[in-house]
């Protein structure tokens, strides 16, 4: 009996040790959208320490640049699969859009509860924060519309048409520009946060998913799911000017760039892969087994580990990015989605 209690008391000795080790703590935030749900996860221990209900459809995630208040997109429209020979008969056994559920969940993580919804345009799915704060551009995936929320007042002041599908969502590092990824015909937007207007667009075939930037802002990364591929953007001129080509099988979805700008993270979503990429050269240089249909992804405080969401298998990968291996996975709500390290845990 004495030898089994050392050795549970060696194991947890060696799981403290870890999170000691791992220096600043912190919380990753999964929004998941079928159990309609945050899991809360102690970036340390990997343990969910909390979940909090939220509504319908959680996808986009983001935190308050104080770290107070987490963001979460929910949508009334009802879950569907990718379009395609059949979208149109699938589309009649959907069940009807609640359009009451649609808005945006403000979470004060330090009550950790929901505070209240704020209005949102039709079915939003992710958005990008001005970098004061103040305002929210939001992809409303159902009408073709970029919604401007004001955060002070919770109005919309504006409603910015772009391209069939909006989705994709970052800010430019100059905090100048919000750049829209539209999944139908494969538009990227540019849209001026002084004019609240798109004035700029080009195409990136294959359903282009989301955007990352280098930190001086030079080159913006668009994957193309359908083609395997991830589009190199000169931000000056607005021009796709290298292609990366990513190993057979891939379906980039989630896209990421370390703080010094040296490595390009992509989920490959249901190829249950994450590749890192090298910037200099555009090369794969590792690759990482995952979840299924990886999405959402983000790097801890330290960039030594990145989390992955797998939506079917309910989990997040966490992977030692220096060996780009899997080291655990993290049990949370059903089908995680988005991904936030932001704060620090209890």
């Amino acid at each position: 009996m004495r030898r089994i209690v050392f050795i549970v008391a060696f194991f947890l000795g060696l799981d403290a040790a870890r999170g000691a080790e791992s220096g600043e703590k912190f919380l990753v935030a999964v929004s998941n959208e079928r159990s309609g749900d945050v899991s809360l996860i102690d970036g340390a221990t990997r343990k969910v320490v909390d979940t909090i209900r939220v509504g319908k459809r959680p996808r986009g995630i983001a935190a308050s640049a104080d770290g107070k208040l987490l963001y979460v997109a929910l949508s009334g429209s009802p879950i569907a699969g990718p379009p395609g020979k059949n979208a149109a008969a699938k589309e009649k056994e959907l069940s009807p859009a609640d359009r009451a559920a649609d808005g945006i969940g403000v979470i004060d993580l330090a009550t950790r509860k929901l505070l209240k919804v704020m209005p949102s345009g039709v079915d939003p799915e992710q958005f990008a924060l001005s970098r004061d704060g103040a305002v929210m551009y939001i992809a409303n995936e159902d009408t073709a519309e970029v919604s401007v929320l004001d955060l002070a007042s919770g109005a919309i002041r504006k409603a910015i048409e772009v391209g069939d599908e909006p989705e994709g969502m970052n800010l430019s590092p100059d905090g100048k520009h919000v750049y829209v990824t539209c999944e139908t015909r494969g538009e990227v937007f540019v849209i001026d946060m002084a004019k609240d207007e798109s004035v700029a667009q080009f195409i990136v075939k294959g359903r282009p998913r989301s955007v990352a930037f280098l930190p001086d802002g030079s080159r913006a990364y668009v994957p193309a799911e359908t083609l395997g591929t991830v589009s190199v953007v000169d931000t000056a001129s607005q021009k796709v000017i290298d292609t990366i080509e990513l190993p057979k099988g891939a379906r980039p979805m989630g896209t990421l760039v370390s703080r010094d700008g040296s490595r390009l993270y992509v989920s490959a979503g249901r190829a249950t892969y994450v590749y890192a990429v090298d910037t200099k050269t555009n090369a794969v240089v590792g690759h990482a087994k995952v979840g299924i249909r990886a999405w959402g992804i983000a790097l801890s405080p330290d960039e030594k580990f990145l989390f992955v969401a797998n939506g079917p298998s309910d989990d997040v990968s966490v992977v030692d990015v220096a060996t780009m291996k899997e080291v655990e996975r993290v049990k949370c709500g059903e089908s995680p989605w988005g991904v936030v390290v932001v704060g620090k845990s209890e």
